[in-house]
């Protein structure tokens, strides 16, 4: 389904500036990096490397990211990127929202309803069933 045109970052000069005046949160599968902007929604871009592997392999780990943060209650403001490491390419779908989920938490970008589609109690028993 992935996100809404006016829910990403497509310009280069976008992703230099959250890149130059971003803070970053990071774990085994993703680093978070995100500045404040002056929109009334958040804004999101994704870096696939070609560490990650193939282009099947990238896309797919780009669909993934996308579908996670479209299932998230992000606060409005922010323009973020999401960088995938290596690690991404092998994790389950499940393993992947969890550590995106973190990543935005510690960050302090989630919304407090607690009643995102990706809970991360939900996504552990998801994991444990593959």
């Amino acid at each position: 389904m992935g996100l809404p045109p006016q829910m990403r970052l497509k310009r280069h000069a976008d992703f230099v500036e959250v890149a130059q005046q971003a803070k970053g949160r990071a774990n085994g599968l993703v680093i978070v990096r995100s500045t404040p902007n002056s929109l009334a929604s958040s804004r999101f871009g994704f870096a696939v490397s070609k560490r990650v592997g193939g282009a099947v392999i990238r896309n797919r780990v780009k669909r993934r990211l996308q579908e996670t943060v479209r299932q998230l209650s992000v606060q409005p403001g922010f323009d973020v990127v999401l960088i995938a490491r290596p690690a991404a390419a092998d994790s389950s779908f499940a393993r992947l929202a969890v550590a995106v989920r973190d990543a935005f938490s510690r960050a302090g970008m989630l919304k407090q309803s607690g009643d995102d589609p990706i809970g991360v109690e939900e996504a552990r028993s998801t994991e444990a069933l593959r």
